[in-house]
């Protein structure tokens, strides 16, 4: 009986293990698709807020340029109505936009037009007699509506130049009150479209710029193509009133047919819309491109499980060779894809320029006769000299065949630069040894305080100039790590408006917004040391980390705050009983009796005591018992009131 039942036991086994091999590949599916599905939501996540940058920074460009011109034709209209527009009038006008044509920048050409569209002054080399812009659409609205706004008109086609033009005017009247012609200032369309090209928005990724009525005043890429369109039959147009003034919008493109994960940010000025997209299939493909070869890594995986480890060791070596021919190829390819407009700059052994292209000028401003039998390294910055010098070493001596670097350098007219140059050795033919350095650069100063610009936006909130959620959560998990290194205490306050949205609803959004600037600025006039940090955690819902503090320094901050707002005495009608604004706080500390305690927990523990606090009636504190462990909250709450 007992051999049958070993025999039974040895018979299973092998469906056991099959069973048990089976599960393990299953749940190893499973937790790579959830991983993959994850990491998918994140990159677009992260490219919604690359384009929310971008269209931020867009629109304020739009924006100042549209500034620009209604300033000039401000100064116009005032000379007209104060000059009249007789022949001497005229004639000193002219002179003025003469004057003026060298330095108008963005703005192309400056018309003035009488009450019959004949042309009385411009800025274009052209007879004036043979032109009469009385059917221009922004002429008949003048003409018939004396609103002394800037129209932004529709793009049109010059009359004097033949390119898309975008055009702004302004009425201007006799001394009666009655119309006496348009001022009319002109913007290449293709200016905009030149500068959109500046970003990288990927292969199929567009910029564009339309007017309040969906109408494409300008658009990267192909902006002679699209100006001009009508996309007010488009869901974001005809749906305009429900949507915000700036949001991340995922759409086909009527234009072209493609899927676009995009930005919109309209002008808090003029008329006008930015709309920054991506091609969703390209914000995905590196993604795709990852995800395949995880998925290579688990299938692999599998096998190995399921059958043996020779296959899986084939396959990373198919896999490290694929790498290598990989990189050999972008090696040899890296410096064909450099623009001509760079300057390219042959050096030699002995470190000297022996060859420098006329772009030097435009680069470094210097002419490329200037610059031969010099140092190549004169104008480096002294801080960045030991990096360009320790780079150069390794290329010269052969540990690599090419490097890129960014530094600091002298230029000949303006201040100090940012260059990145890309550097690949060169050999003698038949030898193979090396005799120089082929350098290609470019000035990436605009680039470098693009970057500057958009890490100051990633960390900061808009409205309440607090740290925003994700910078305080990077300074929690450093402030977490060294607290738990040092064995220091670390404390935590959660605090929520009282009855905010009432607040919103009674005295309107705008009161809000004050309202919560005034909470953001008491909580910044008590985050003192360097290490404190106050932050918008949410809506209405403030935080504020207090390294190196006990439980009651943590309780006697949450009363500093309470007494912060008393003194302000904010006004509010449904908070009752004090019809003042009020805030409820829950604290917490951490204890380092389980050292694997999370930051999470931390906050888990001001969460539950915040809950409390609203709980018991709102307008005061309460402080969690100690942090033990993570996503454990000791259930003893201390209710602190500060009356």
């Amino acid at each position: 009986m007992y051999s049958s039942r070993g025999n039974r036991g040895r018979i299973h086994l092998p469906i056991w293990a099959g069973a048990f091999v089976a599960l393990i590949c299953v749940a190893i599916l499973v937790l790579s698709g959830w991983r993959e599905w994850s990491t998918r939501d994140a990159e677009l996540q992260n490219a919604e807020i690359d384009m929310a940058n971008l269209a931020q920074s867009l629109a304020q460009h739009a924006n100042d340029t549209f500034e620009l011109t209604d300033n000039v034709l401000i100064g116009m209209v005032h000379r007209l109505q104060i000059d009249g527009a007789g022949i001497e009038a005229i004639a000193r006008l002219q002179t003025f936009i003469d004057l003026r044509k060298r330095g108008m920048g963005r703005i192309r050409g400056l018309f003035v037009y009488d009450e019959t569209g004949r042309w009385l002054a411009t800025s274009e080399t052209v007879s004036l007699k043979d032109f009469n812009n009385s059917d221009r659409d922004y002429f008949r609205h003048h003409a018939h509506l004396d609103d002394r706004a800037m129209l932004i008109g529709r793009p049109v086609k010059s009359r004097s130049g033949g390119q898309w033009i975008i055009t702004a005017s302004k009425r201007f009247n006799h001394p009666d009150g009655r119309f006496a012609g348009v001022v009319l200032a002109s913007l290449d369309a293709a200016y905009f479209a030149q500068f959109f090209e500046k970003f990288n928005i990927g292969r199929n990724g567009a910029v564009s710029l339309l007017n309040s009525d969906g109408i494409v005043l300008a658009r990267h890429p192909d902006n002679d193509v699209y100006i001009g369109r009508d996309l007010s039959s488009t869901p974001l147009f005809k749906e305009r009133d429900k949507h915000p003034a700036s949001a991340p919008y995922y759409f086909k493109s009527p234009l072209d047919g493609v899927q676009r994960l995009s930005f919109y940010k309209t002008s808090e000025n003029f008329p006008l819309m930015i709309l920054a997209t991506q091609a969703q299939e390209e914000v995905l493909a590196p993604w795709r491109q990852d995800a395949a070869t995880r998925t290579m890594i688990v299938v692999a995986l599998l096998t190995i499980i399921a059958v043996i480890g020779f296959y899986f060791v084939r396959q990373l070596q198919a896999r490290h060779l694929m790498g290598a021919a990989l990189e050999a190829k972008e090696a040899d390819f890296r410096l064909l894809a450099e623009e001509s407009s760079d300057m390219v700059t042959r050096i030699g052994m002995d470190e000297r320029i022996r060859y420098v292209s006329p772009s030097s000028i435009r680069v470094v401003g210097w002419r490329p006769e200037q610059l031969l039998g010099t140092p190549a390294l004169a104008g480096v910055n002294a801080e960045d000299m030991p990096r360009v010098k320790a780079m150069i070493a390794t290329l010269k001596w052969g540990d690599e065949e090419d490097a890129r670097i960014a530094y600091r350098s002298r230029h000949r007219e303006k201040a100090e630069i940012w260059i990145e140059s890309t550097m690949r050795v060169t050999k003698e033919y038949g030898t193979a040894e090396i005799n120089g350095v082929v350098a290609i650069s470019r000035d990436m100063t605009e680039h470098k305080d693009l970057e500057q610009k958009l890490a100051a936006l990633a960390t900061i909130d808009g409205l309440t100039g607090l740290a925003n959620r994700r910078h305080f959560d990077e300074h929690l998990e450093r402030e977490w790590a060294r607290a738990r290194r040092d064995g220091t205490t670390l404390s935590l306050l959660l605090i929520d408006v009282d009855h905010f949205k009432k607040y919103n609803d009674r005295y309107g959004h705008q009161a809000g917004d004050a309202c919560l600037k005034s909470v953001a600025q008491a909580l910044a006039a008590q985050a003192r040391r360097p290490a404190d940090m106050a932050a918008r955690y949410g809506g209405e819902e403030f935080v504020l980390l207090l390294p190196d503090t006990d439980s009651a320094g943590c309780e006697q901050m949450g009363k500093k705050i309470r007494d912060c707002l008393a003194v302000l005495g904010i006004d509010h009608e449904f908070n009752l009983p004090s019809r003042k604004l009020t805030v409820s706080i829950g604290g917490a500390t951490i204890d380092w009796q389980d050292p694997q305690a999370q930051s999470s927990s931390l906050i888990e523990a001001a969460d539950q005591a915040l809950y409390s606090a609203k709980d018991e009636g709102r307008d005061r504190m309460v402080m969690s018992g100690p942090v033990l462990a993570p996503r454990l909250i000791a259930p003893g709450l201390t209710p602190s009131l500060v009356s």
